[in-house]
């Protein structure tokens, strides 16, 4: 089973940015999806952004301009370039992968967004 740790996150005032990464290890084989999903405070988690093993990616609605995902199969890590942040962006930042129909999650990295 793979294993996923994020890194990045903190604090930054409204319109600033911040990146985010997570680094895959463990038992990588089979990871098709990886992508980042948010938990604001008393909401449910939803999806931020995707990235297919081709390179195709897919983002919510509400970042699509400001955020940007990659993603270095060599290294198995992908990468969460935020931009313009706003308020609503504060949030747990999940790392995903899909392995083998399996979902797989990291730990989470807090976002703090000030206006």
């Amino acid at each position: 089973q793979v294993q996923l740790v994020e890194s990045g996150g903190g604090s930054v005032q409204a319109g600033g940015s911040l990146s985010l990464s997570c680094a895959a290890s463990g038992n990588t084989v089979g990871i098709a999806i990886m992508g980042w999903y948010r938990q604001p405070p008393g909401k449910q988690r939803e999806l931020v952004a995707r990235i297919f093993t081709g390179g195709t990616t897919d983002y919510a609605d509400s970042v699509k301009g400001r955020f940007t995902i990659s993603r270095d199969n060599a290294k198995n890590t992908q990468y969460l370039q935020m931009n313009n942040l706003k308020p609503e962006d504060a949030a747990v930042y999940y790392c995903y992968a899909r392995q083998f129909l399996r979902a797989r999650w990291g730990q989470g990295t807090q976002v703090f967004v000030s206006s």
